[in-house]
């Protein structure tokens, strides 16, 4: 089961998305770890009517932008307080819906299917891929979309790894697990849960200091 409180803890840490993106959008979609970079929403393939899944949505600016595409936009993140921040900060935007809980619980619960899935450094960084793909797949209809971002893997650490959220200077940092591959190898994994026109390529980072780019995988259904 998902860490709420190390989740809780992080979304205090994450500094809030501007008012506007540099095009002057006060709805917009980012793949990446950095402000108006990268690639958009057009990587879903989504329309009015769509029907499209967030995986640890936190506080909402990618699905915000999905609701004002026309799509049926539904959120799911553990953090109670990410959700709250969400509801606060897109109040005015019609068509979201936010869930709180596990994504592979609450996938396994629900009837409804979805025409795009997707996630953002969320729920696909952070659940073991043998429990989450193939709950997904069964909720994705015949040639939906799954398209999820995350940093790319440090060389030579692969498959399930720690990561640390770090708290007070008093008290220890909270621990989550994520799951790291190189490109390749997530092609080959979502092969063998079904997924088909698999792809994956690592984003460069915009020009300047920092040089992590961003994995992007994306594959149908």
């Amino acid at each position: 089961m998902t860490d709420t409180k190390a989740w809780d803890t992080y979304s205090q840490q994450k500094p809030e998305r501007h008012p506007t993106n540099a095009a002057g959008e006060t709805t917009w979609f980012n793949w990446t770890q950095y402000p108006d970079h990268g690639p958009g929403a057009e990587v879903l393939g989504i329309g009015p009517g769509a029907a499209v899944l967030d995986l640890g949505c936190g506080k909402g600016g990618n699905l915000a932008h999905c609701a004002t595409l026309g799509a049926r936009a539904v959120g799911i993140d553990v953090s109670l307080a990410q959700l709250r921040a969400a509801e606060a900060r897109w109040a005015d935007i019609d068509g979201m819906v936010l869930r709180r809980g596990d994504a592979v619980q609450l996938l396994a619960d629900t009837a409804e299917d979805f025409d795009a899935v997707y996630s953002v450094f969320g729920a696909l960084w952070f659940t073991d891929p043998d429990e989450l793909l193939p709950v997904i797949r069964k909720r994705l209809r015949p040639g939906g979309v799954l398209a999820f971002s995350q940093r790319p893997p440090i060389e030579g650490c692969y498959g399930c790894q720690a990561s640390y959220i770090n708290r007070s200077e008093d008290e220890d940092p909270l621990v989550v697990k994520r799951w790291d591959y190189e490109p390749e190898r997530w092609m080959e994994i979502l092969a063998d849960h079904g997924f088909t026109a698999a792809s994956a390529r690592v984003l460069p980072a915009p020009p300047g200091r920092r040089k992590v780019g961003t994995l992007l995988v994306r594959a149908r259904g």
